[in-house]
């Protein structure tokens, strides 16, 4: 498999994955929240038309657009990728972020304002999905493989 095509099926992956358990979650937990593990893992449904942890709020179009460049960018660069680590880090990265943006357009009331749904409640951590874990995880990746490559050098 070239490099475009794993990033690219990694990416469709991550969106169907998330896009699954965005819509199962909305069902499952729109009556209230359901303790997996005390406090420590909660299912809570929640719509963040923000940013990450909730910051930005009202700023729906701005990080709509972003998504779009970040999107386009990767679907762009993954052509280019020398590695598979790097495939399937962008991968990772673009589904994260085309989950996200799906929402965005998809449950919008108007042009790309639409709230993200959220659902997975650690207690430390603030409430998140499949396409959040997906580009945290991208981008632990993307910054362990710099570090590693440079200390190679």
């Amino acid at each position: 498999m070239n490099n475009r095509r794993l990033t690219l099926t990694v990416a469709a992956a991550v969106v169907a994955l998330d896009q699954i358990t965005k819509w199962w979650a909305l069902s499952a937990f729109d009556d209230g929240p359901t303790s997996v593990l005390g406090d420590f893992l909660v299912f809570r449904l929640v719509r963040n038309a923000g940013a990450a942890f909730n910051s930005l709020q009202g700023s729906g179009v701005l990080i709509a657009v972003v998504a779009i460049v970040v999107v386009v960018t990767l679907v762009r660069l993954s052509g280019s990728t020398e590695h598979q680590y790097e495939a399937l880090v962008f991968g990772l990265i673009l589904g994260g972020a085309a989950g996200n943006l799906m929402d965005r357009i998809f449950r919008a009331d108007g042009f790309l304002d639409g709230a993200v749904v959220d659902w997975i409640d650690l207690w430390f951590i603030p409430t998140f999905n499949v396409a959040d874990s997906s580009l945290t995880i991208g981008a632990v990746l993307a910054l362990a493989v710099s570090l590693l490559v440079k200390a190679d050098q």
